[in-house]
């Protein structure tokens, strides 16, 4: 059984990734995005709701999981993130399989994974692409978010594997320390590059 060719797209947070991954999309590529699972699951009526509220009481309301209740809940606090992905993280695999089914026709698909190599989802997608911008216009991005400060930051980069690592690492680099449109050229490019290799 063919499938499509799996790229995962990565990036710290700040980079760029959710602009990146807009860009595919516009170009006809099928993208699961993560991030908007996690936040549909725990949503009002979510399907994680009644799990997270077992597990942190107090953490949810009418409109699903209260993020920032939940937020100063686990994330100084490894333990306490580590029960929280033990419940998401199933999930999330479950509806990135069904994804992969209902485009199995596809020829390249995009998973939208944030903590990608943090997590072990490498070895689970057939390259890897990571967004990455210098570090002085990440922290300008960053710091610009309603309510983020300083401390937020240094800690949600605690937990990242540091942006040298990930380009390191990575199949192929998309530098979003640019204009949209250099941006968009880069990933245009890769989209072809991608097309030809399966093609060959």
């Amino acid at each position: 059984m063919t499938r499509p060719l799996i790229l995962g797209l990565t990036g710290s947070i700040g980079m760029g990734k959710s602009t990146v991954a807009r860009m595919f999309a516009d170009l006809g590529v099928p993208v699961f995005d993560a991030d908007a699972e996690v936040r549909k699951m725990q949503g009002p009526d979510g399907a994680l709701v009644p799990a997270i509220e077992a597990a942190f009481p107090g953490s949810t309301g009418p409109g699903g999981v209260r993020r920032e209740a939940l937020g100063a809940l686990v994330f100084a606090d490894r333990d306490a993130l580590a029960r929280l992905e033990d419940i998401v993280h199933p999930a999330v695999a479950n509806a990135r399989m069904d994804f992969l089914a209902r485009h199995a026709d596809a020829p390249l698909v995009v998973f939208d994974i944030p903590l990608l190599f943090e997590k072990g989802g490498a070895e689970r997608v057939d390259a890897v692409a990571v967004v990455s911008a210098p570090f002085e216009v990440q922290r300008d991005r960053v710091l610009a978010r309603p309510g983020m400060t300083g401390t937020k930051f240094a800690d949600i980069l605690a937990l990242q594997v540091p942006d040298a690592d990930k380009r390191a690492r990575a199949d192929h680099v998309i530098d979003t320390g640019t204009t949209l449109d250099r941006t968009r050229a880069q990933v245009r490019a890769l989209v072809d590059k991608l097309a030809d290799g399966l093609r060959a």
